[in-house]
């Protein structure tokens, strides 16, 4: 997590929010591309292929492509899994299947970054409630992302609107603990770190061009996860499925301006 070292969270000029922008459309296009691919018997390594694809026709790099070792272009991660799983020739998706997909592209030497969840065929009703409450969170932090608010802000609204996810769909949303948002430039993680849970008016504040990944993680069962042998796919440690949405966000005077658009935002 680390000590924020500065008062303020990082902020970008005009023109580097439109850099910014640009790259995150195209992580934009290639989740698209990626959602519409996927139905059941397709597996994960075709998507991986289709996103790196997309990315690549469109003259960016893929971010996640080598990334400390990672092999692929995107995230793949099918029910209990809860981030970083590996795309595999041998994870064919089925009918009821959760996958959330985390994209990241470099464009210019500037990184977008976002993430969905996609229904695969008829999902139980409780996973239909799982992946639209946590979309739903995700609305909830990006509308903090305005000047003067400060990083708990996010966190808290984040913690709130999961709890009144519960209330509202019936079914009871845990939080994942150790995986959160991000500060987002010219590298892919930087600092602040961005709890998605915590007390208002703390940390670092925002102002105009602040920009931040915001990425809730909620889960059906334990808030807790495990790292498997690979060393990157992560687990919940009791199998409940979970489901993953991200935007990368700047904070304007004309409100939260989402940099990685896509149609469905």
């Amino acid at each position: 997590m680390g000590i924020f070292k500065k008062h303020t969270v990082p902020t970008r000029t005009p023109g580097e929010l439109d850099a910014m922008e640009a790259a995150g459309r195209i992580v934009g296009q290639a989740l698209l591309a990626v959602q519409a691919a996927a139905a059941p018997g397709v597996n994960t390594l075709e998507l991986d292929a289709l996103a790196e694809s997309v990315i690549r026709d469109a003259g960016a790099v893929p971010s996640f492509k080598g990334y400390h070792g990672f092999p692929g272009s995107i995230c793949t991660s099918p029910n209990e899994v809860v981030v970083h799983g590996i795309p595999r020739r041998s994870t064919i998706l089925k009918e009821g299947d959760l996958l959330s997909i985390d994209c990241g592209a470099i464009l210019d030497g500037w990184h977008g970054d976002s993430a969905l969840t996609v229904e695969i065929g008829t999902v139980d009703a409780d996973v239909a409630a799982l992946n639209r409450a946590t979309h739903d969170v995700l609305a909830a932090g990006i509308a903090q992302m305005v000047p003067g608010n400060r990083l708990g802000d996010i966190s808290h609204a984040i913690e709130v609107a999961a709890n009144e996810a519960s209330r509202r769909y019936g079914y009871t949303f845990a939080i994942v603990k150790e995986f959160g948002g991000h500060g987002i430039g010219r590298e892919m993680h930087m600092d602040p770190y961005l709890p998605n849970e915590g007390k208002p008016h703390r940390g670092p504040f925002l102002e105009e061009g602040s920009v931040l990944a915001i990425e809730p993680m909620l889960t059906l069962g334990s808030p807790w996860t495990v790292e498997l042998s690979d060393n990157w796919t992560t687990i919940t440690d009791d199998d409940s499925f979970s489901a993953h949405w991200e935007h990368t966000v700047a904070a304007t005077a004309e409100g939260p301006r989402i940099l990685t658009i896509r149609e469905d935002s």
